[in-house]
């Protein structure tokens, strides 16, 4: 592994000449660890990195194919271009009593974009206080915002001979499954929360069809709430906004989730969707950005690093690749438990144990295994492959190694 080459001698003597310098500190701790094998911690505490940084930074050097330590950063740039070219007009506009919004739209309609935040900052540094708060009156006529139509069972009708153009047409690929499965049953069944004007089943398939169509987060529905194809895959006027599926989202409890997973069970009985011969466990830290403080910090593998997160437990089919238990309700200190509730939702509606499950060897603990073994389950735990665990299999004699071949019959 490379660490850089030097390309001016005078970036060289001033990298080692200036003790502080943080390219240099960087370039030694990682020499320590690297070079030296020097333990992870004590290179952290020695050049004054915490355990998770210095994890960090070993992370990224191992993942850059040409690290560089020994160059001179260029200065950034010392202007700002858009800034210049909008300024006499925008300090303009200002003295003609015009909001940092209607600078902006102006600026935009003069070939000069430049964002109301921008605009504000080029104010600010002319030394222009905010403009008081006008009412409606007061304002400049603009387009504003529609208000759309809320969502309502009862205001959807289909007319002979209607046509539209939707970009959701792919999702009445399912609309067969959906009729199968009996949509409207398993809602019932899992008692899930409606109302009059949005009952359970039309809720189930809205939440539903985001999934379908890889809507990643609820806010994103605002840009299809005038789609009619998606309001009508739903059974409702238009679809509903982001406001009401995040307050649903709050209704559904454990208890009713669970219900659901056990009504889609037994929908899928007879289509042979679960191989059941092996189950492959897991968790899964979702990263969470908001401010609630009721969001525990979990590990994030994607991030190496613990962060404000949703720990997720999933157990997924190992031969048919189907998901058939989850749970994100989980928190910290019952990790080790959620295998064992695994094991009683699968019992309880399939009426036998699991034959086989595979998980990483810190899914649970060892009084659990025990526990698993009282059962008459069998299992194979995952251990990482660290440095050390593959030095120690490298270094076993050969004698300890046999090779079985079995001839067909």
């Amino acid at each position: 592994m490379g660490i850089g080459v030097p390309k001016d001698l005078t970036d060289i003597r001033r990298f080692f000449a200036e003790p502080s310098h943080p390219r240099q500190r960087q370039y030694e701790a990682l020499r320590a660890f690297f070079v030296e094998d020097r333990p992870s911690h004590e290179v952290a505490r020695a050049f004054g990195y915490t355990p998770g940084s210095f994890r960090v930074l070993c992370h990224q050097f191992r993942r850059d194919p040409d690290p560089q330590f020994f160059h001179s950063p260029s200065p950034g740039p010392r202007t700002q271009p858009l800034k210049s070219k909008a300024h006499d007009l925008a300090v303009a506009l200002r003295k003609q009593n015009h909001s940092v919004y209607e600078i902006s739209q102006a600026l935009k309609e003069h070939g000069t974009p430049l964002s109301p935040t921008a605009v504000r900052e080029v104010l600010r540094e002319e030394g222009f206080a905010p403009l008081p708060r006008r009412g409606d009156d007061e304002r400049l006529e603009h387009l504003g915002p529609t208000a759309e139509a809320v969502a309502d069972v009862r205001e959807f009708a289909l007319q002979p001979g209607t046509q539209f153009t939707t970009r959701c047409g792919g999702l009445f690929l399912f609309l067969p499954d959906l009729v199968r499965l009996q949509l409207e049953e398993i809602a019932a069944r899992a008692k899930l929360p409606g109302s009059r004007m949005i009952p359970s089943s039309h809720a189930l398939r809205c939440a539903l069809a985001l999934k379908l169509w890889s809507i990643e987060r609820k806010s994103h529905v605002m840009a299809l709430v005038t789609d009619p194809g998606l309001a009508l895959f739903c059974g409702l006027n238009v679809i509903p906004k982001k406001s009401y599926l995040c307050e649903y989202s709050s209704r559904v409890e454990r208890e009713r989730t669970v219900a659901l997973l056990a009504a889609w069970h037994r929908a899928v009985t007879d289509e042979q969707l679960f191989d059941a011969h092996s189950f492959n466990l897991d968790f899964h830290s979702v990263p969470y950005y908001g401010d609630d403080p009721q969001v525990q910090r979990h590990f994030v593998s994607a991030r190496s690093r613990a962060q404000p997160s949703v720990l997720a437990f999933l157990a997924q089919d190992a031969s048919g690749r189907a998901f058939c238990y989850s749970n994100a309700d989980l928190r910290k200190g019952e990790e080790a438990e959620e295998i064992f509730r695994f094991i009683e939702f699968w019992k309880r509606q399939h009426g036998a144990l699991p034959r086989h499950l595979v998980f990483d060897s810190r899914l649970t603990t060892y009084a659990h295994l025990a526990r698993l073994d009282q059962l008459g389950i069998t299992f194979i735990t995952l251990r990482r492959r660290s440095a050390a665990l593959l030095q120690e299999v490298a270094d076993l004699p050969d004698s300890l190694f046999r090779v079985s071949i079995s001839m067909p019959p």
